[in-house]
């Protein structure tokens, strides 16, 4: 059956401008790190884009490195954009990245011009695209100039292999070095992707009030600490959980009795205020407009749908918010 977008599907979501650029993001953002890959079924995936994209999800996150295996997940995106979503290109914010290790011997990691490039080629070759949207370096490398590795992302840019380029993983001082150069390059810098969570506040350490000062808008992966802010860990690590199976990503030793109590207390925080407690997770890292997207992982379609609920729930009250942080404390 041929797909046919959902016609109210912007009247469902909220979009905000990332920094000081011309270009708006929706406030959740659907990520192809997990449950895309080769060893995952091409329907699932389909069914958790078409209706991300019905819920007026219209920017799609993937890297050269997500699978398993690596390079796998834009292949099977390039399925779904040829099955379903062809008509929509135009509609539709595609990025990857590149920075971890890809292939053997020099050129398959970090951030020199080479890798950066060629990386890029390969991942249009398996997406079928003639250009991403946002390409991103996704790690600094301390072995490569700044220079050389901003250059290359300005490079593509100009060769129409992408329109945007961002940064991931980045300190506030590489950070603002980074846009200092792309600036000067005649690129600037449009979005920042960092870790962001309730138990991980890291970019709260100077990492925002740098994007701030230099107009890049932030989209914040794991705001959900991998899991951990869902319902899933109430009651300790479930043998089906990602923390109780073999994952490298979340850790049994991660699920500390410390860390429970606090999960079960905001818990009970959500639902005072109607919500669960992943959605009160999400509508907490988009307070106050200082995150432009959260960026969530699904495995199935009804987690998207929880998610995007997220944003029908009341701004948080200084009593809120204030409850909250002595939680978290």
């Amino acid at each position: 059956m041929t797909y046919k977008a959902d016609d109210q599907r912007y009247d469902k979501m909220t979009y905000n401008r990332s920094g000081r650029s011309g270009l708006k993001l929706p406030a959740i953002s659907l990520g192809l790190w997990h449950n895309f890959g080769g060893i995952n079924t091409l329907e699932n995936g389909r069914a958790m884009v078409r209706r991300a994209f019905d819920l007026g999800i219209t920017h799609f996150d993937i890297a050269n490195n997500y699978g398993p295996p690596p390079g796998s997940a834009e292949e099977m995106f390039a399925d779904i954009l040829r099955k379903d979503m062809a008509p929509y290109r135009d509609e539709m914010i595609v990025s990857t990245k590149a920075g971890y290790y890809m292939w053997p011997g020099p050129y398959g990691d970090w951030g020199s011009k080479k890798y950066l490039v060629s990386s890029l080629d390969q991942s249009l070759k398996r997406l079928g695209l003639d250009y991403v949207d946002i390409f991103y370096h996704h790690r600094p490398d301390p072995n490569t100039p700044l220079e050389e590795t901003m250059t290359a992302l300005d490079l593509i840019v100009r060769q129409g292999k992408a329109l945007y380029v961002g940064l991931s993983n980045y300190s506030p001082e590489q950070t603002k070095e980074a846009s200092r150069i792309l600036k000067q390059l005649g690129t600037p810098c449009l979005i920042h992707q960092p870790r962001y969570s309730m138990l991980d506040r890291r970019i709260e350490d100077g990492l925002q009030d740098v994007l701030d000062e230099e107009g890049i808008g932030s989209i914040v992966f794991s705001p959900l600490a991998g899991g951990i802010l869902t319902d899933r860990y109430l009651n300790g690590i479930a043998p089906d959980s990602r923390a109780g199976g073999p994952s490298v990503f979340l850790r049994p030793e991660d699920i500390t009795d410390e860390v429970i109590g606090k999960v079960k207390s905001l818990n009970e925080l959500a639902a005072e205020r109607g919500q669960k407690l992943s959605q009160m997770a999400l509508a907490w890292v988009l307070r106050k407009g200082r995150v432009t997207s959260a960026l969530i992982g699904a495995s199935r379609v009804s987690q998207i749908e929880d998610a995007v609920g997220a944003l029908a729930a009341p701004d948080f009250s200084d009593e809120e918010l204030a409850a909250i942080d002595r939680i978290l404390q």
